[in-house]
């Protein structure tokens, strides 16, 4: 019987060994720098292995290959208004929203800039060190960062960002499970944080990372959208399907808001392109692969837990597709002791400098990975 983890290696054996021009997009969207070949194993190990960036390097949905292959004819066309209109519907289905609320697109910069002009200069609430993605585009334009930072348990500290919010605050951005502690606020607090706030200011939830929960249906704020809050939903195709390399991701929000980004050309057929649409459809459509890959990320997560907690190396409870943890030194000497190994992490993220923040690759990888690290502390002297 073919486990849940033979799947996985064969769906990145087929995608690894496709034919033709799909071979060059997937090499692009795997973000190696030597094209792929046929005939390559999936298990190789790639020098270096690149754990920086939070991308699955268990590959794309082997749907995707031939999906791409299908758009290679397209090319040479705009994408038209009903292809991004069919994706909106296959997104507003998954989400279950009407299509009016689906903006298509890694539109987190567009929204912070629509917010500083559309309402004036004002403050971005968010939690630091985080990802400031949305804070950053919107300072041009008057938006001032409020920055708040993590709990005691290196999580969103919600109180303190429910006190952040001010008369001029033009939104409220919390990433969930958040980057780079990897951390998930439990369930219940975080919707009562979710739905108070939004009576206050525009709640924007990045749930980039939310997919590799078991329970994200659950857990999604996409739910207290539907009952009516004040809440943006952002999704990225760059993490669990392995999309990085084809910029594609989505919003889901309030139908007033997204019409307000569709009039500014946010999500607009014109701005998409035939490969990613191609690409994002076939990997929405395959549950299956996405549950494997979801397994399989939890697994290896756990084998990482051990090695950490074997080495004494404190940890975050990491929900994600990576892990965090204090190496008891600064980060930087074990970035450079990793990269001399052919091992690249993530950077450093002050205050908490050092506190290293690895992603989770394949089980090849990390097997090779935990081998240096054990390597590279029982060489470190031991603190009197």
């Amino acid at each position: 019987m073919t486990s849940p983890s033979d799947s996985v290696d064969l769906a990145r054996r087929h995608w690894l060994q496709g034919s033709g021009a799909a071979l060059a997009v997937a090499a692009l969207a795997s973000g190696s720098a030597a094209p792929v070949r046929a005939g390559v194993h999936a298990s190789a190990p790639a020098t270096p292995i690149r754990l920086d960036l939070n991308e699955s390097n268990e590959g794309p949905s082997p749907q995707v290959a031939i999906a791409i292959q299908h758009a290679l004819g397209q090319v040479p066309r705009y994408v038209q208004s009903e292809q991004a209109a069919a994706l909106q519907q296959q997104i507003a289905t998954f989400e279950g929203v009407s299509a009016e609320q689906v903006i298509i697109g890694e539109v987190l910069e567009a929204l912070g800039q629509h917010l500083a002009i559309e309402q004036g200069a004002g403050g971005f609430v968010y939690s630091v060190p985080g990802y400031g993605a949305l804070v950053d585009a919107a300072a041009p334009f008057g938006g001032r960062a409020v920055e708040v930072p993590l709990d005691a348990r290196l999580q969103n500290d919600l109180p303190a960002l429910s006190a952040a919010i001010a008369a001029d605050t033009r939104a409220l951005f919390v990433v969930n499970p958040h980057n780079p502690s990897g951390t998930l606020s439990p369930r219940d607090a975080f919707d009562a944080f979710v739905h108070a706030a939004a009576k206050r200011t525009l709640v924007i939830v990045d749930e980039a990372y939310l997919d590799y929960c078991d329970d994200f249906a659950q857990r999604t704020a996409v739910r207290l959208l539907r009952a009516g809050d004040n809440v943006v939903v952002f999704r990225t195709f760059g993490k669990l399907h392995a999309l990085a390399g084809l910029q594609i991701g989505y919003a889901v929000a309030p139908r007033a808001l997204a019409d307000a980004l569709r009039k500014r050309g946010i999500g607009a057929a014109h701005s998409l392109n035939q490969l990613s649409i191609a690409a994002a459809a076939a990997s929405l459509a395959d549950h299956g692969y996405r549950a494997q890959v979801r397994e399989r990320a939890a697994h290896e997560r756990q084998r990482w837990s051990v090695v950490l907690d074997e080495l004494g190396l404190r940890r975050t409870e990491a929900a994600g597709n990576f892990v965090f943890f204090d190496t008891g030194r600064a980060q930087t000497v074990l970035a450079q002791a990793l990269s001399t190994r052919g091992i690249r992490i993530g950077r450093a993220f002050p205050p908490y400098a050092q506190w290293a923040r690895i992603s989770i690759g394949t089980a090849q990888e990390n097997t090779r990975v935990h081998t240096a690290l054990r390597e590279i502390v029982a060489g470190w002297p031991r603190s009197s």
